[in-house]
């Protein structure tokens, strides 16, 4: 199936701005970013809040979802499953790479692994994403 990338997908909301996400790459295949892990997102451990890896991906996979919408389209997130391995230790940059498992016509689904600067997975999240079509008018 070939997708046509909505150009509406590069606008970040001001969350993503908020926490210091960085777009690298947008594709209807595939969205990366990277996130500078700054004593603000930390947990009490000196690691990235898993409340901070969480709303990365979910930056991420509706990023993804909007990018395969077409224009006037719209998506909210209406599940979400994370999988913790590592921690992200302050001063290292957490690194997102968010693909399609499904897109279809009323859902999308999307898998963002999460490593970190030596490589190692961080976390593993699925989510899924409900399309809502522009409004006919």
């Amino acid at each position: 199936m070939n997708f046509t990338m909505n150009p509406e997908a590069e606008n970040q909301p001001p969350f993503a701005a908020l926490i210091g996400m960085r777009l690298t790459h947008v594709s209807p295949d595939k969205v990366i970013a990277e996130l500078p892990v700054r004593e603000e997102l930390n947990n009490r451990f000196g690691a990235l809040h898993g409340g901070a890896v969480m709303a990365l991906a979910d930056n991420l996979g509706g990023t993804a979802t909007i990018a395969n919408l077409p224009k006037g389209g719209r998506t909210a997130t209406i599940e979400s499953k994370t999988n913790f391995f590592a921690g992200v230790p302050v001063g290292d940059v957490a690194r997102a790479e968010c693909t399609p498992l499904h897109r279809g016509r009323t859902t999308m689904v999307w898998q963002t692994r999460i490593t970190r600067g030596d490589g190692k997975l961080c976390a593993l999240v699925i989510q899924t994403q409900i399309v809502i079509p522009p409004e006919q008018s």
